[in-house]
């Protein structure tokens, strides 16, 4: 973990903060009336210090890998959907690929941890889309009987994700979103939660990709033995260990990375932000470079909200992961920039302000 130098992440300037307030409150509109674009502005102006932010090279990188547990019945899908879908993507073919076309945003998929050898698929997708390999473990080891990662495994993974987001920091990229594949992800999301959040563990588990009420009681059965075997672990880094996913692990270290980098990061739904819980307990500095793109449909995202402080920009009831949520939000972040940049104030534009 020293490599990342954690310490050396700190919270931006607040000395913008009078400044970017006046300027929004001089543009031709009431004050406030523009509600969450009005704070959102703000606070790319202060990660970017800057009174007119821009959105440079948006990026989302999806981080794949299997679980260990999910061949024991955590999740509805069998775990060949996990590469099934990484080659959907190079192939052009998800959500995420068609969402990110839509908004210019570019596309990077990575093999932390898929349980299958993918050395025949391309470096680069059909839709330009860039295949990383970075293949940690063929899948975590199961939970329900061992913890997930090794150590080095898990810091292996950190760094990786860490020297990704370097290279496209360096690369000219300011705003970065990340999302992630994995059949079984949602039930390592839980565990992670409930151990950073404090929340009972129950509260946090939900549907996933949609399980019945008969698999729901399954899972709650199953992440309940996993807890107990793991001692409900309440540190940061002893939960990723015990409850893993190569791909949470990765985003880590993209979170903190990130941060260092003094990025724009939107955050994604309910796996993405247990890979933040961890990184924010490791260094809290790193939420306020974040901005929460949505509320997801599953029950323990909203505890990781709360938790963080944290306001989404949408509630569109989603719950399919991939980073499709920090691609759909990530038009409001350029819209809130060239309000700031382009709007005129009362004075520019010879309009007569509000009576005093």
């Amino acid at each position: 973990m020293h490599a990342l130098h954690t310490e050396h992440i700190t919270a931006p300037a607040a000395s913008l903060a009078p400044t970017l307030q006046a300027r929004l409150d001089g543009k031709t509109k009431p004050p406030g009336s523009l509600g969450a674009i009005e704070a959102l502005a703000k606070r790319l102006g202060l990660i970017q210090q800057s009174t007119s932010p821009e959105i440079r090279a948006p990026h989302i990188v999806v981080f794949a890998g299997d679980h260990g547990a999910a061949k024991a019945g955590v999740s509805a899908y069998p775990q060949e959907v996990t590469w099934q879908m990484v080659a959907n993507m190079l192939a052009g073919g998800a959500a995420i690929n068609v969402f990110a076309r839509q908004a210019d945003i570019g596309l990077t998929v990575v093999d932390a941890g898929v349980a299958r050898d993918l050395a025949d698929l391309p470096d680069v997708g059909t839709d330009g889309a860039r295949f990383i390999r970075a293949k940690v473990a063929a899948g975590t080891a199961n939970y329900l009987e061992t913890p997930a990662l090794t150590d080095d495994q898990r810091d292996t993974a950190i760094e990786a994700g860490a020297r990704i987001v370097r290279e496209l920091a360096a690369a000219g990229c300011n705003t970065i979103g990340f999302g992630e594949m994995g059949i079984g992800n949602t039930a390592s999301a839980s565990l992670i939660t409930a151990a950073l959040t404090g929340a009972p563990l129950a509260g946090v588990i939900g549907r996933g990709t949609g399980l019945d009420d008969a698999g729901l009681a399954r899972k709650h059965t199953l992440l309940e033995q996993a807890w107990q075997r793991a001692g409900a672990p309440r540190d940061a880094m002893h939960a990723l260990t015990e409850f893993g996913g190569c791909e949470i692990a990765m985003m880590v270290g993209a979170f903190l990375e990130a941060a260092q980098q003094k990025m724009t990061i939107v955050v994604d739904g309910f796996i993405v932000t247990s890979a933040l819980l961890v990184a924010d307990a490791l260094a809290p500095a790193v939420r306020d470079y974040c901005v929460f793109a949505h509320r997801s449909q599953e029950p323990g995202h909203t505890t990781q909200l709360a938790h963080l402080s944290a306001e989404p920009l949408l509630d569109l009831g989603l719950r399919l992961g991939e980073g499709t949520g920090a691609a759909l939000a990530m038009p409001l972040l350029k819209a809130a920039c060239a309000m700031l940049a382009e709007m005129a104030s009362f004075e520019s534009a010879g309009v007569s302000d509000k009576q005093a």
